[in-house]
């Protein structure tokens, strides 16, 4: 869980609290009815104002979290684009040697077989040496 997301999870936790906590403390505190109810009223007076305050920092939360999350995904991306080009960076550069190879393998097939066919040729006259 990352830093942010503690956080909000927290300040969410100790708004929640402390309303639970405000209503709980109204009901069971002693005062008489007619003092509890005036509490009360304005208490729900201020929920309003309280409701707004939450969803602005809610909406504060969610923004931040957008944005965290796009970052991310930005980042995250250079670093796909970043993998593909080194495989195909690599993979051509695998593809060259193979080929100079390939080549090279030819020539020497080639130059080695003009070499026997001289070595067992000389002068029209095929050699006496044993050639595998």
């Amino acid at each position: 869980m990352s830093k942010q997301n503690r956080a909000s999870v927290f300040v969410s936790g100790m708004i929640v609290g402390s309303a639970i906590g405000t209503i709980v403390g109204l009901l069971i505190a002693p005062r008489t009815g007619k003092e509890t109810r005036k509490v009360l009223k304005k208490s729900v007076e201020a929920l309003p104002d309280l409701a707004e305050d939450l969803s602005s920092s809610l909406l504060l939360q969610a923004d931040r979290l957008s944005d965290s999350a796009l970052r991310n995904w930005d980042e995250t991306l250079i670093r796909l684009k970043d993998a593909i080009a080194a495989g195909l960076e690599a993979s051509q550069s695998d593809i060259k040697p193979t080929q100079n190879t390939t080549e090279l393998s030819q020539e020497s097939n080639s130059s080695l077989t003009k070499s026997k066919q001289s070595q067992s040729w000389q002068g029209g006259v095929p050699s006496t040496e044993n050639n595998p």
